[in-house]
């Protein structure tokens, strides 16, 4: 927008410097009744996945976490002393 209410902003050099710290999350980890594994990530409602092997099953969990992490919400009305801003973790 062009009052920049819905921008992308430039991180600080601090926080670009910083950027390279990982995000972790705790994972509970399952045996399958029926064979292979399952997963769900307790901080990140619905977000769970299922695996052949653990191998399998650790692939799945990044790719499940992506995607609960980029899921677009509704759009969302702002008043004109609100601003949206997307920020990278």
């Amino acid at each position: 927008m062009a009052d920049g209410r819905n921008d992308n902003l430039q991180c600080p050099q601090s926080i670009v410097e910083r950027r390279n710290l990982i995000m972790k999350l705790k994972v509970i980890v399952h045996e399958a009744e029926e064979g292979g594994f399952w997963a769900e990530v307790p901080a990140i409602r619905g977000c769970a996945t299922q695996g052949e092997t653990f191998e399998e099953l650790l692939q799945n969990l990044y790719e499940a976490v992506e995607g609960c992490l980029s899921v677009d919400i509704s759009p969302t009305q702002i008043t004109a002393n609100e601003r949206i801003v997307e920020i990278a973790i």
